[in-house]
């Protein structure tokens, strides 16, 4: 691809690369790992490459990787982003499908397109992963050059629209300014002051949600059902293939079918141990219990993260104590910052889990299609922050109404 520039003198060669195997996980993790930013376990070599490795994320399901690699003159890699070529929209949890209904039958191809992005995987982060060390101004024009990049790329293949999901805010702006059009979502989640226990959390809320949590977990800890927090070498294949089950209930009752296969889940447990919170649910007695339930979090710098759940009957407040108050606990417990619990569910903020903004960017190549999403940006920003300030009032904590703000 044309040369781009780290600095004013320095050229900048951008490529391409169609798998993670192609490239050295050191020069990938210097990026990811950056010293500036808290460690995000779902843009590290290891876990893109289970995506891959295991089948999960090839061609054939329609996600073809594209990833950028950055190299200044000395060919040492200063920058790379996730990328692939999309066939579809599954996935994503930045919904498009309306853009892709209205552009084809305006007579338009919507498919295929490029996408920036953790797959099957909502979760605020750097999309544009600059080498670690390197200067804020220079990573700046960094995320610029490879924002243009992908423009370009977009360009070369002909296809209609380059998005990127669920970057940090300072990368929304940087691509804003290289072209794309700006899109803002929101989540719920749960922020640590430094609590140093369940029930001082329990002591900002109001009396009512106070209450009512305590039942939940009540009845809960009163229904002979019990809940363990496995962690690295404890997990081991009998605890995933159980999990792996709910999993594959779960999303076929939500979404027709399971985005991941078991073997991404082995590799994930294997390469990636210590990152990995596994909340199970037991039933019965004796040596052997079964396991009824289960949430799997991942771990990063200052953040616990859930991802799936899954249970194997209806069992009441098991949902709420999985996946939200034993993250709760787990965070307190290791002084973490923040839980987050995943896409949608307005049902968290009496949990204390509260709307946070979250981000995306899109480069659309069509003019005419381009200025009428930038229309509809401009209104769906405004709507979503009023919908964030009035859903902000329904905050369960003494005070009032709490302003989230913004983790990044």
């Amino acid at each position: 691809m044309p040369d781009g520039r780290e600095d004013a003198t320095e050229p900048l060669t951008v490529k391409i690369v169609s798998g993670m195997a192609e490239i050295a996980e050191a020069d990938w993790d210097a990026c990811a790992k950056s010293s500036a930013e808290p460690d995000d376990p779902f843009v590290c070599h290891a876990f893109l490459r289970a995506l891959e490795d295991s089948g999960s994320v090839t061609a054939e399901t329609g996600w073809r990787p594209q990833h950028l690699v950055a190299e200044d003159s000395r060919g040492r890699v200063v920058a790379v982003a996730p990328l692939y070529l999309k066939g579809h929209s599954y996935g994503e949890y930045v919904f498009d499908w309306g853009w892709a209904d209205a552009f084809e039958r305006a007579g338009g191809s919507y498919y295929p397109k490029l996408q920036s992005a953790v797959p099957f995987t909502p979760v605020t982060g750097r999309r544009i992963l600059v080498r670690a060390g390197t200067p804020s101004g220079i990573a700046d024009t960094l995320v610029g050059s490879l924002g243009q990049a992908m423009v370009q790329l977009a360009s070369r293949l002909g296809v209609s629209s380059a998005h990127v999901t669920f970057p940090t805010k300072n990368q929304w702006n940087r691509l804003g300014e290289a072209g794309f059009l700006k899109r803002l979502g929101q989540q719920y989640h749960w922020r640590n002051p430094g609590y140093g226990c369940f029930d001082d959390f329990l002591a900002t809320l109001s009396s009512r949600k106070r209450k009512n949590i305590r039942r939940e977990r009540r009845q809960m800890a009163e229904s002979g059902i019990r809940l363990r927090t496995l962690t690295g070498g404890d997990i081991d294949e009998r605890h995933w293939r159980a999990f792996y089950g709910f999993y594959t209930d779960t999303s076929g009752r939500k979404w027709g079918g399971a985005y991941l296969n078991l073997d991404f889940f082995l590799r994930l447990g294997e390469a990636l141990a210590g990152k990995v919170v596994l909340v199970l649910a037991y039933e019965g007695g004796g040596p052997d219990p079964a396991i009824v339930g289960g949430a799997l979090n991942l771990l990063g710098g200052d953040t616990l993260y859930g991802r799936y759940w899954g249970c194997a009957a209806a069992y009441k407040f098991l949902h709420f104590e999985a996946c939200y108050y034993r993250a709760m606990d787990f965070a307190i417990e290791r002084g973490l910052s923040w839980v987050e619990a995943g896409a949608q569910g307005p049902h968290k903020i009496q949990r204390g889990y509260l709307p946070t903004p979250t981000y995306s960017a899109h480069w659309i190549a069509d003019p005419s299609f381009r200025r009428a999403v930038e229309e509809f940006l401009t209104l769906e920003r405004q709507e979503t922050r009023h919908e964030m300030a009035a859903l902000g009032r329904l905050s369960p904590f003494r005070k009032g109404p709490v302003a989230q703000g913004d983790k990044t």
